[in-house]
């Protein structure tokens, strides 16, 4: 793989921040570049990943100085928790970190989250660098410094936002990825394209079947596209406050699916896929326009597995109650205007949040 022009995330005050899509045997020279001085480092995946990816990164790190520590946890939703998260204190805390120790998350959004949150509060904050290897991750959640854990209320309750020195993103790791985790994380990519880039989404349309056979031209261009829109909206909004929040469209159904159907019943990128047919129904309802269509029919495009039907619509409305993305004791809902523009709103109504829940079901 040849090196691309990095995506810079410019959040001002000496924080800005750059997507690299590179090789990951590049990264001891991606941490120089950010500053990071060959010391010890941290680096903190999970069982599936260090038996593909590991080995690599630290014979490239150690080579070059650097005096590597490996946390490892079990893969799958379960590992973001208090339990998880306290074993990581525990071990980094006993070989003696300090504020100069990075953090490397080499993994998925699992992985990330866990380990950004863990460099977020380790002695008040330590840097983190994101080395994602799946799809989900590349695309989404390890640009933009959302970092943390889930509580038996609700998932990602318990975080911080704490931004990346830097994101490494090797596409060539996608390639190890089951079928299941790749349509899984088309979600995300998908959900990007909607949001914010109408001719993206053509763009998928017409390429799905190389999509699907991830053909590497391809990969490598619907990552950078998706990382760059991500990276984007970021930077015009690191904190949530304004137009980030459309970054969660079809979550805050999606997670509600997560949260009752169990996690693993559906992975996140089919709890979203699901999220975003309600989502659309909900933005019908709302706003009418013809490219809903195309938006539909590229969404029925993400396989799910059956099981949503059999859900009690009572439960999975009751479960959004918990939604982080709440104000005022209102629920928000992103929805679209049209292909490449969404909006928040909370003029949501009992009835239509049903009759959107009964699309997703029967779509």
């Amino acid at each position: 793989m040849t090196a691309s022009s990095p995506i810079s995330v410019p959040l001002g005050d000496g924080r800005d921040y750059a997507i690299h899509l590179r090789p990951l045997a590049d990264a001891p020279a991606l941490l120089r570049e950010a500053g990071l001085a060959p010391h010890q480092c941290l680096v903190v995946t999970d069982a599936t990943v260090a038996a593909l990816y590991l080995d690599p990164l630290r014979n490239a790190l150690e080579d070059s100085g650097w005096t590597v520590h490996t946390h490892i946890v079990p893969p799958g939703e379960a590992s973001k928790s208090t339990d998880r998260l306290t074993a990581l204190y525990d071990w980094a805390l006993g070989l003696g970190v300090d504020r100069q120790t990075p953090v490397l998350a080499l993994g998925g959004g699992v992985v990330g989250d866990l380990a950004g949150f863990a460099a977020a509060t380790l002695l008040r904050g330590l840097p983190l660098v994101q080395l994602p290897t799946t799809l989900i991750a590349q695309a989404d959640s390890a640009i933009g410094g959302k970092t943390g854990i889930n509580h038996p209320v609700g998932k990602n309750l318990i975080g911080a936002i704490w931004q990346p020195r830097l994101v490494l993103i090797d596409p060539a790791t996608l390639h190890t990825l089951s079928e299941r985790d790749w349509t899984s994380g088309l979600a995300e990519v998908v959900k990007v394209a909607l949001i914010a880039d109408a001719e993206f989404a053509d763009w998928l349309a017409a390429r799905w079947d190389a999509v699907l056979a991830r053909e590497p031209s391809v990969v490598a261009s619907l990552v950078q596209r998706s990382a760059t829109i991500k990276a984007k909206i970021v930077a015009e909004d690191e904190r949530e406050t304004r137009r980030r929040a459309i970054l969660n469209f079809g979550h805050t159904f999606g997670h509600a699916i997560e949260r009752v159907a169990g996690y693993g019943t559906f992975t996140h990128g089919e709890a979203i896929a699901l999220g975003m047919r309600a989502a659309l129904h909900l933005s019908r309802t709302l706003s009418p326009d013809e490219s809903f269509d195309r938006a539909e029919a590229l969404v029925a495009r993400l396989p799910v597995p059956p099981g949503l039907a059999q859900i009690s619509t009572d439960a999975l409305t009751a479960a959004m109650s918990t939604d982080k993305k709440r104000h005022s004791g209102q629920l928000r809902f992103i929805v679209l205007d049209h292909i490449g523009q969404a909006r928040v709103t909370a003029d949501v109504t009992p009835d239509a949040i049903e009759a959107a829940w009964k699309a997703a079901k029967n779509a």
